[in-house]
């Protein structure tokens, strides 16, 4: 549908951006939000570095890996192992709060829209900084939920308590061989509800706010729609990316706006109806504002 030649960030400057897309904040009916792992960095949920020292130097010392990214693929050598490293990533990055507000100016910019948001994002920020749970859906799944890694059933279980407890009681890089999650069903180890193969779950929550999703985009289909894409990049661009560039092509007082630090661009097509911002996303929500 599109050509192959994309335009890069826009043909205006940075403040004319800011203006435009103020402008169509205003003039929108409703706001579709697509957010991606770009939203979090700029959050502060940095995977390397500073933080990640903060959080793993025992385990770089021990396993010779230097972000988080690494330690989540790295052969643990028996679950205990493999727990005490995933209960500390999970506890940091979904029940501590980002370092930096920046979802809570999001919220403060639309909060009084008629907004839906969809994220690949599994970090649970949204929800934290007081979007509608109604008007959320994690397509990618959630790092507070545990699913049985069969799995034998489509169901999901909340994992806070173990997480903590987990993080808490854990020594040495190793949790205690009871805390091992197993699932109520079948006694099968469990695991992450995160999308990495066919045996993600999709549990009934998933699919409610698929449904509430699609009815959105239905029912306001020929309306003043901005779609405003956070951070989004090329990992599943079907999921997000590609959708909101049809959806604005489709309807001609729809406008599609993309705001991702070194990777801002649009299609040719809807090059007229696009403000794309090449910026960290923190920032231009404060502009914003």
């Amino acid at each position: 549908m599109f050509s192959r030649i994309s335009i890069t960030k826009s043909t205006g400057s940075y403040s004319d951006n800011i203006k435009r897309l103020k402008q169509a904040l205003k003039d929108a009916d409703s706001v579709v939000i697509g957010a991606g792992a770009g939203l979090s960095t700029s959050a502060g949920f940095t995977y390397s570095g500073e933080r990640f020292m903060l959080y793993f130097a025992d385990f770089e010392k021990k396993y010779g890996f230097h972000d988080m990214y690494s330690g989540g693929f790295y052969p643990y050598g028996s679950p205990e192992e493999f727990w005490a490293y995933w209960s500390r990533y999970i506890f940091i990055n979904r029940y501590m709060n980002p370092p930096k507000p920046v979802y809570e100016e999001l919220l403060r910019l639309i909060g009084d829209k008629d907004y839906f948001v969809i994220t690949t994002n599994v970090d649970h920020c949204f929800q934290k900084a007081g979007f509608d749970k109604k008007r959320l859906f994690y397509t990618q799944g959630d790092y507070g939920l545990f699913q049985c890694s069969e799995p034998c059933c489509q169901e999901t279980f909340d994992n806070e308590i173990i997480i903590r407890r987990m993080k808490e009681m854990q020594n040495n890089m190793r949790i205690p061989s009871k805390l091992l999650p197993i699932c109520p069903h079948c006694g099968k180890p469990m695991t992450m509800n995160l999308r990495s193969d066919d045996k993600f779950v999709e549990d009934e929550g998933w699919h409610g706010a698929a449904a509430r999703y699609q009815d959105f985009l239905q029912a306001r289909k020929n309306g003043r729609i901005l779609f405003l894409e956070l951070g989004v990049g090329y990992n599943t661009p079907v999921i997000i990316k590609y959708p909101f560039w049809q959806m604005t092509s489709q309807n001609k007082t729809a406008t599609y706006a993309c705001i991702n630090y070194g990777d801002a661009h649009s299609p040719i097509e809807i090059e007229a109806r696009s403000i794309c911002i090449d910026c960290d996303i923190g920032k231009v929500l404060e502009d914003l504002g």
